[in-house]
């Protein structure tokens, strides 16, 4: 499956449109995480199918998911109107793999379009959101929409499946307790044999829950693209600060067993690893968010590649670190890897480095494909030290697990 599919961006305003989303821009982002709230609430009222059986409802219930819609949907509108801003591509590309992991199908846009529009209405006043307005943001909606109808349709068509028919049942065929306390699954299926997939892909994981509800969670794959089996790592997340326990991942630390049988989807993901291992590669990461770096080691050491990689991993502790050993050997698997490790609590740290990762002493190569996987703030916080560096912000590729990695441009 390609990773990067062209995107034809619609730019097409015409001149009144453009002035009234210039005018009213202002005014829907002060507002748009009440409007988004009021969305979310409408629709699920009217469509509690789909919170039940789609949508992140710890993401829900924490606002997270309104944060993201918000911000794309703003982003999106700057764009069209404009063109001094970079390019979306990057945020639609992301959200296009993500939804065609979910199997979000074209007639679903409507049904977002009905409740968001509903609730633009309520929220700023039938005065202010006039006809004129209110086809203004109609058109720049359904140009975003059909951005991503149309590179969903191109995903499932790679694919080779029906627009939305992602899912397949998956036996569970082996289960590991990593020390970190991260569980490693692996599935099989003839469709997961035969499953084209680049490094860096994720899979979306279905479940049934006790309360009945489907819930679906994306995870990234760490095993090599050639593999009979598709290898998922899943780091239970606990409650904590009032946000509730993940309801998939303890459901899979404490149910999932070699036997089950769960839905799983094709692989997608749109960080761009086609021709990994053609030039030096620079993989950085935090906590979890070392799986799809992984993944990528995994690409690279079944290929036996010999160019230059530098891995950096930043953790709490080596008790806390993630997959640590496979990636020690995945490592020195690779005759040009090196791998630096930072420790933040203050503890024996086994040869690592103490604290928060710092590059001001690593010697990158800034020729290098760069990968950065993490929290919204640890990835952030990397993109700042490696632009201090010298680095192209063109070389450097980011993935994160959180509703807002939409908007990370």
């Amino acid at each position: 499956m390609s990773t990067s599919s062209p995107l034809a961006v619609d730019r097409g305003l015409d001149p009144a449109h453009a002035d009234v989303i210039r005018a009213t821009l202002p005014l829907v982002g002060a507002n748009i995480d009440t409007i988004t709230t009021n969305f979310y609430a409408r629709m699920f009222e009217a469509r509690p199918e789909l919170l039940r059986n789609l949508f992140n409802r710890g993401n829900q219930a924490q606002g997270a998911q309104q944060r993201a819609l918000a911000a794309s949907i703003a982003t999106y509108a700057a764009h069209l109107v404009d063109p001094q801003l970079p390019h979306p591509e990057q945020l639609l590309s992301r959200i296009g793999h993500k939804h065609a992991s979910l199997g979000i199908t074209a007639d679903q846009y409507s049904i977002v379009h009905e409740h968001l529009f509903a609730a633009i209405v309520e929220v700023l006043g039938a005065e202010t959101v006039t006809a004129d307005v209110a086809e203004a943001w109609d058109r720049v909606y359904w140009s975003m929409a059909d951005t991503l109808i149309d590179l969903e349709r191109r995903l499932y068509e790679e694919s080779g499946v029906e627009a939305g028919q992602v899912f397949h049942r998956a036996t569970v065929t082996k289960r590991v307790d990593d020390p970190s306390g991260a569980v490693v699954i692996s599935v099989a299926g003839p469709w997961a044999a035969a499953s084209s997939r680049q490094p860096g892909q994720y899979v979306s994981v279905g479940v049934t829950l006790p309360d009945g509800a489907r819930q679906i969670r994306q995870y990234s794959l760490i095993t090599d693209g050639d593999a009979e089996e598709l290898t998922f790592a899943v780091k239970p997340v606990a409650a904590s600060g009032g946000c509730p326990a993940g309801e998939v991942s303890s459901w899979i630390e404490m149910c999932l067993r070699p036997g089950d049988v769960i839905d799983v989807s094709l692989p997608f993901g749109d960080l761009p690893t086609d021709e990994i291992g053609s030039g030096p590669v620079v993989l950085i990461s935090a906590g979890i968010g070392i799986t799809p770096m992984n993944g990528i080691l995994e690409h690279l050491r079944g290929r036996a590649a010999r160019c230059e990689v530098l891995v950096l991993h930043a953790d709490r502790s080596p008790a806390t670190h993630p997959l640590r050993e496979r990636q020690r050997q995945l490592v020195d698997g690779l005759p040009g890897a090196a791998l630096e490790v930072w420790y933040s609590e203050p503890e024996d740290t086994q040869g690592a480095r103490h604290g928060l990762m710092d590059l001001t002493g690593v010697e990158l190569p800034l020729h290098a494909s760069f990968y950065v996987c993490g929290s919204n703030g640890f990835v952030q916080a990397v993109r700042t030290q490696l632009a201090d560096q010298g680095v192209d912000p063109a070389r450097v590729h980011c993935e994160l697990f959180a509703p807002d990695e939409w908007v990370l441009g």
